[in-house]
């Protein structure tokens, strides 16, 4: 019956987290000196509801890390970001829009500032109105800080599709609801948090099914900012566990970097193994990681755990919520907490392209 509850208050606070944030008028002003007020202004915010989680407070790290995210917290915020109300969260409609909503509040209770001059920037390259939702957490050492790690997934599907059975909403759960609520939380941990050397920069990207729109814009973006981008670590289609593996999960472009060796020593087990398909079908040319390497020429990777026999709803109408696995994604978020603590708090870049 607790969860019960647990799970009731969660969905509440979906339904009443969907309104849009808006900033203030001293959060106007875009590039450098913009950005460094849009931070203050967000780090001293005092609406953060998440206060308890804070290691510094709670006196329990390790504890926090393995049991900070759960299937009940996992299936609030899927259960609406694949609900039926966001009609598949095609690029440009009311449905991803809604998502977006849901996104920025979400940022804003954690502490998470506006990237730009408001979280969401509209895509260049699109033709109807569509836009990333990014926001920044500014490291606490004076050195790294100038050193950013970008943590992405895309937040929108292929919207209305030929009906089967009287269903034409591809809702999209797995694809990527899931990697969009991992990214959430793990925007919510590190936002909470508040340990982490390097700036993070959260990017939940905008029209991906249309050919990586969204991330195409914001690489060329940044790029033309001249961030000093470290790495750019993406989550795609992590709702169901792999079957009869060795290992958790995988990454695109395994044999390219030493991302998977570092990501298994800083959890002690072998947490991510080489799956011959990713290689054999360019998984790595196929999500939001790619533009960023193309663009900056650094370890531009993305975890996942779909790997063509363990889901066969792609880009279907079934892809719903309820084929979803939520505890084995509030895995993924507790197992990838101490990977991205260490990247991103190493004294050096450790990962490196071979």
């Amino acid at each position: 019956m607790g969860k019960v509850i647990r799970l009731i208050m969660l969905l509440v606070f979906v339904a009443c987290g969907s309104t849009k944030v808006r900033e203030t008028p001293s959060n106007t002003v875009d590039g450098p000196e913009g950005l460094k007020a849009r931070v203050a202004s967000v780090a001293s915010d005092a609406t953060n509801g998440n206060k308890a989680i804070n290691p510094e407070t709670n006196g329990n790290t390790t504890r926090l890390k393995a049991d900070f995210s759960d299937e009940v917290r996992i299936g609030g915020i899927m259960n609406f970001l694949a609900s039926d109300a966001l009609k598949g969260r095609d690029s440009g409609s009311e449905g991803i829009a809604k998502a977006a909503d849901f996104i920025e509040t979400i940022f804003k209770q954690n502490r998470i500032a506006p990237y730009f001059v408001t979280y969401r920037d509209t895509l260049s390259n699109f033709s109807k109105p569509a836009y990333n939702v990014v926001g920044v957490l500014e490291g606490n050492d004076s050195k790294l800080k100038h050193e950013f790690i970008v943590i992405g997934a895309h937040y929108d599907h292929i919207g209305i599709i030929s009906p089967v059975n009287g269903d034409t909403i591809a809702n999209g759960a797995n694809d990527n609801a899931s990697g969009t609520t991992v990214v959430l939380e793990l925007a919510r941990y590190f936002g909470n948090a508040r340990t982490n050397k390097r700036s993070l920069i959260f990017a939940l990207f905008s029209a991906e099914e249309k050919g990586l729109l969204g991330s195409n814009h914001l690489a060329k973006k940044l790029k033309a900012q001249n961030l000093d981008l470290y790495a750019m670590l993406n989550f795609e289609m992590v709702g169901v566990p792999l079957v009869g593996k060795d290992y958790f999960m995988y990454v695109t472009g395994y044999e390219m970097s030493n991302l998977a060796e570092i990501s298994n020593q800083y959890t002690n087990e072998k947490l991510i193994g080489f799956l011959p398909t990713a290689k054999e079908f360019n998984l790595f040319k196929r999500s939001d990681n790619y533009p960023f390497h193309e663009a900056f020429g650094v370890p531009s990777q993305t975890y996942c755990t779909f790997d063509f026999t363990n889901f066969d709803q792609y880009h279907k109408v079934g892809d719903e919520v309820s084929l979803m696995d939520f505890g084995h994604m509030a895995t993924v978020v507790n197992k990838t907490i101490p990977v991205l603590s260490g990247i991103i708090n190493a004294t050096t870049r450790e990962i490196k392209y071979k």
